[in-house]
């Protein structure tokens, strides 16, 4: 009697994982080079030119004239101005209004130009270094958040260097490539993304969180096209979102997702511009949930042409990042798949069952071989598919659908 294949269906979590052999590749399904065989992530992904508008937008007060950082925090956005202003200011994030005013005593805004935070505490970056480009005592300061409301704040300093940095002649206004306005925090680190005038990138670069004088280590740099000036992180998500703008000041977005620990630039990279928002200087950006995102940009004032107040912008990128963010549980799409879509019997032989729910029709299949093969592939049809597997020999197999690109389901010989 002739052998032939026979095939038990099992539904794995990122079941490829169990292969003997991966494959590298881009593993987004909505870049133009997605590989559906791929199961790491190489960071090669490439992506078509993409823009979005904000939801809406709103003016906001002349208390924040300059609003420089962003986060999100009890209930309320949190920014401070880059001039001389030593204040936080809680704001509301329908209308913009400032609700409450805290005062950061005894500080010095020398530039603070950015703001983030842990469970614990705030931190503000002092270490705009726009003019002359020669600024020696960079520093971030370190509030603690439960001592914020008392009127009298404890305040730690972070004070450091950047390890590439040992000119520091005078430059003219806007030409150094060691100016920075974006920073996040993750665990016991603070990240630094520079922004380079001159070279159009932006430079990462780490340091400790803990009071102290350190030399913050270059990590990568990378051309973003443009002049970073805001980040806000979901560490639990592995998502990074840069904001910043051209040398013409239009606005964009830097998706940064779907990396390697803090190594940020080794996953997916997508630019976004932002429509409608020419001349808007964006330089605070927050999220919460990865989808919802704010953004705030500062006054801009150029005769005769630019006049652009400070405003604050509410943007929705589901479109670009809904489907990452809200990977579903394994239950839950095991549960789902369950309604949608089934795959029986259990010991086939000869030919496997696809049946799926009408949403799925057109949906493509693959079936590849525990060496990453592609060795049969289709199309979902007609509420139910049949594929005849006769001709393959014995061996692992796995199903993938290319719906539900980050689930497959594994065909294990008997």
């Amino acid at each position: 009697m002739k052998k032939q294949a026979l095939i038990t269906v099992i539904l794995f979590l990122s079941c490829l994982v169990q292969a003997q052999v991966q494959v590298q590749g881009c593993t987004d399904p909505f870049s133009k080079n997605y590989n559906p065989l791929a199961t790491v992530n190489d960071g090669s992904c490439e992506y078509r030119q993409a823009s979005i508008t904000p939801v809406k937008s709103v003016h906001l007060p002349d208390e924040v004239v300059e609003t420089s950082g962003l986060i999100k925090y009890d209930n309320a956005l949190y920014t401070l101005n880059d001039d001389a202003d030593i204040n936080l200011y809680a704001l509301d994030s329908v209308s913009g209004a400032v609700l409450k005013t805290f005062p950061l005593t005894d500080t010095v805004n020398n530039d603070w130009e950015e703001l983030a935070q842990d469970d614990t505490h705030f931190y503000v970056g002092d270490f705009g270094n726009n003019v002359r480009g020669n600024r020696k005592k960079l520093s971030i300061l370190k509030v603690e958040k439960s001592s914020l409301a008392s009127g009298n704040p404890v305040i730690e300093t972070i004070h450091f260097g950047y390890s590439g940095q040992f000119d520091f002649s005078s430059l003219n206004n806007n030409v150094t490539n060691f100016d920075c306005e974006a920073m996040v925090v993750s665990n016991d680190s603070i990240y630094l993304f520079t922004k380079q005038w001159s070279a159009k990138k932006t430079s990462v670069y780490a340091l400790p969180k803990t009071a102290g004088t350190y030399t913050a280590k270059f990590k990568v740099n990378y051309d973003v096209g443009g002049l970073i000036t805001g980040a806000t992180y979901l560490e639990d998500k592995k998502l990074l979102v840069l904001c910043g703008y051209s040398s013409m000041v239009q606005p964009f977005l830097y998706l940064l997702y779907d990396f390697k620990d803090n190594d940020f630039f080794s996953g997916n990279k997508r630019k976004v511009t932002l429509s409608g928002m020419s001349f808007h200087q964006t330089e605070g950006i927050t999220t919460t949930n990865g989808i919802n995102y704010f953004i705030t940009n500062e006054k801009l004032v150029q005769q005769p042409f630019v006049n652009v107040s400070q405003k604050l912008h509410y943007l929705d990128l589901s479109v670009f990042l809904g489907d990452y963010v809200e990977n579903i549980p394994f239950r839950e799409i095991q549960n789902d798949l369950k309604g949608r879509i089934h795959i029986y019997p259990n010991g086939v032989r000869d030919i496997l069952h696809i049946d799926s729910d009408r949403s799925m029709n057109g949906t493509r299949y693959f079936i590849v071989d525990n060496n990453a093969n592609e060795v049969i592939s289709g199309v979902l049809k007609n509420d139910m598919t049949t594929v005849n597997i006769h001709k393959l020999p014995p061996g692992i197999y796995t199903v993938k659908i290319d719906k539900f690109p980050r689930y497959c389901y594994k065909l294990v010989q008997k």
